[in-house]
């Protein structure tokens, strides 16, 4: 991992820290293009966690946007979990 996207991280986990109080429910977004497993590895990414997701696919059907609801035990949950899903082609996280 470079160094910007370390500090990114780190960022977002103090900020993360400041705004709640764990364990807490947080909504991952993302965006993937539709084609190979893309969608189906965001799914993988969360099984077994309880989690609530939603797809929904552009209008020209290239992209779907993927919402995760998921209680998270805490901050480095979360961040492990961009992480993890960082791998799949063309991920864009929101």
């Amino acid at each position: 991992m470079d160094q910007n996207t370390q500090e990114f991280y780190e960022r977002l986990k103090a900020e993360l820290d400041l705004s709640n109080t764990w364990p807490a429910l947080y909504l991952f977004k993302f965006i993937v293009p539709s084609i190979d497993d893309n969608i189906i590895s965001v799914e993988e990414a969360f099984d077994c966690m309880g989690a609530v997701i939603k797809t929904t696919q552009s209008k020209t059907g290239k992209f779907t946007s993927i919402s995760v609801d998921v209680m998270v035990k805490d901050s480095q949950e979360i961040i492990d979990k961009y992480i993890e899903v960082s791998t799949i082609k063309g991920i864009i996280s929101l």
